[in-house]
């Protein structure tokens, strides 16, 4: 498959491209550093990244920007960041990216636990990673061409370390890998998938 890979330089990217790229042609974007260089936030240049990458198979996006922060104390402005970036960007990959996905392929895109398991200082987050797992399940009622998927990722064990965060509860990037494997690979449609579910 050719797959076009968002975020590919990331923790979880970087697992991601490791599963996949022994059998499948990764094109890397990214804001840098990257084959394609894209801005989530922008919707013109998520359009010129499809008009150069053309037809693929299957797309991922790892990506999304949205800031933690107490809820006395986010801006206008962090709550546009998550709402430009992590939702909309992503939202933008599925509008802008349907007519460059092949009949049968697929697009996962990335929320997050805290959608249904918030912790102090998340709102922004928690916030767009619900709206995204929602609007995956409405937008496949309407999508026939091709699936369909977000993966819900718990923290990322060599974030939390690179955090100083104890990792007990957290899953490795290649365990996490896995669930976006499973969805490019299955026939779930509108699904949201769980990372921990996919670790065998």
């Amino acid at each position: 498959m050719k797959i076009l890979l968002i975020g590919a330089s990331g923790t979880i990217g970087k697992a991601v491209t490791k599963r996949l790229a022994n059998n499948d042609e990764i094109i890397a974007a990214g804001y840098s550093n990257a084959d394609v260089i894209v801005d989530l936030g922008s919707a013109e240049s998520i359009k010129k990244m499809f008009e150069q990458v053309g037809q693929v198979d299957a797309v991922i996006s790892t990506a999304g920007v949205a800031n933690f922060g107490s809820f006395d104390q986010l801006s206008d402005n962090e709550y546009q960041l998550a709402l430009n970036n992590k939702l909309m960007g992503q939202v933008n990959l599925v509008r802008l990216g349907r007519a460059y996905i092949s009949k049968g392929g697929s697009i996962t895109l990335t929320s997050g636990v805290l959608s249904r398991e918030p912790m102090i200082g998340s709102t922004a987050v928690s916030m767009v990673n619900g709206a995204l797992e929602s609007f995956v399940k409405a937008a496949a009622l309407e999508i026939d061409s091709f699936r369909l998927n977000v993966v819900s990722p718990i923290f990322v064990k060599e974030t939390m370390a690179m955090m100083g965060m104890d990792t007990e509860g957290g899953l490795s990037a290649d365990d996490t890998a896995k669930a976006y494997v499973a969805a490019v690979t299955d026939s779930m449609h509108g699904a949201t998938l769980d990372a921990p579910d996919h670790v065998n």
